[in-house]
């Protein structure tokens, strides 16, 4: 019998690039104002494209407009309204756009079936070094996050980042952050292990994080979180099959969205996915697609999205 792992087959859309964050490891970000934002016309020719090629998420990744900016509100709906597109066109919608007001996140749950913000690491000590000229990514800010939406009953995403100046300390002080939020709201679906990967656009001079550390951390990880929460490994930062493999062992549970490209880390393409079951398969693991939802959280959407999902399981 055959092991599972899971993963969403999805693609993404970046609303815009630009960032008021300068994070010294970023391989994302464009400056303010030097990113045209993606117009609702492009995003629908690129989604109906889609349709016939079994993407079922829709990742909305964007870059962050400064709270205060005059900007921020025509931002805001930008997403909104991609939410709302692919919808309309048969995806499952999951937004990652950085920290956001209360209202903001309510109006999104409005629109997409989960979202997500990475912790990355709660140790105020990386304000320091790669984070000091990024005022989003104080750690209470950011928990913050956690916390509402859990009130709002957001199935969520986060995780950590791994290899940016912190210590295995700080991994159990980030891990247990997490367990400790989940263990009042319950909604928190998965939790990603994110290695640093360095890239052409990065400032700072950080190495690669040592890969064959990763199961140690899926360990680490597995014994803090409770068995409900998916523990997420990235494929295309794991190159090495005997790493991955041991990282599935040691209680990884899912690859994440597998799409073309990797809009975070562009330098790391994802296998081809016949490539990468084929690998698996080798080891008694069956590569099965999941949903951008956990099962456990669908009751919490609103009767359209429920409906939403309903029509992409029984086609």
């Amino acid at each position: 019998m055959s092991l599972t792992i899971t993963y969403s087959p999805a693609y993404t859309l970046v609303p815009t690039y630009e960032c008021f964050n300068r994070c010294t490891y970023c391989n994302f970000r464009a400056d303010p104002l030097q990113s045209p934002w993606l117009t609702l016309a492009e995003a629908e020719k690129r989604l109906e494209l889609l349709q016939t090629q079994g993407v079922i998420e829709i990742l909305i990744l964007s870059g962050e407009v400064h709270p205060d900016s005059q900007r921020r509100k025509a931002w805001f709906q930008r997403i909104y309204d991609l939410c709302e597109l692919a919808l309309s066109l048969g995806f499952l919608p999951h937004t990652n756009a950085g920290p956001l007001s209360f209202e903001e996140m309510a109006r999104l749950k409005e629109v997409n079936v989960s979202m997500g913000l990475m912790l990355e690491q709660v140790t105020p000590d990386l304000l320091n070094t790669v984070h000091d000229r990024s005022p989003s990514k104080v750690p209470s800010l950011r928990l913050q996050q956690l916390e509402w939406a859990g009130e709002l009953k957001i199935p969520f995403t986060t995780g950590l980042l791994l290899g940016i100046g912190e210590s295995e300390v700080n991994w159990r002080e980030t891990l247990e952050s997490i367990a400790r939020i989940h263990s009042r709201y319950h909604h928190i679906q998965e939790v990603i292990l994110q290695p640093h990967s360095p890239g052409n656009k990065q400032s700072w001079d950080g190495e690669v994080f040592n890969a064959e550390k990763m199961p140690e951390v899926v360990a680490i990880a597995r014994s803090i979180l409770p068995s409900e929460i998916a523990l997420q490994i990235p494929p295309n930062l794991v190159s090495r099959s005997d790493i991955l493999l041991d990282c599935l062992a040691a209680g990884a549970t899912d690859l994440g969205g597998i799409g073309p490209i990797d809009e975070v880390n562009p330098d790391y393409p994802h296998l081809q996915l016949s490539i990468l079951t084929n690998i698996l398969a080798e080891s008694g693991w069956e590569l099965v697609k999941r949903l951008p939802v956990y099962p456990q959280y669908v009751n919490w959407l609103s009767p359209t999205l429920q409906t939403a999902v309903k029509q992409i399981t029984t086609r």
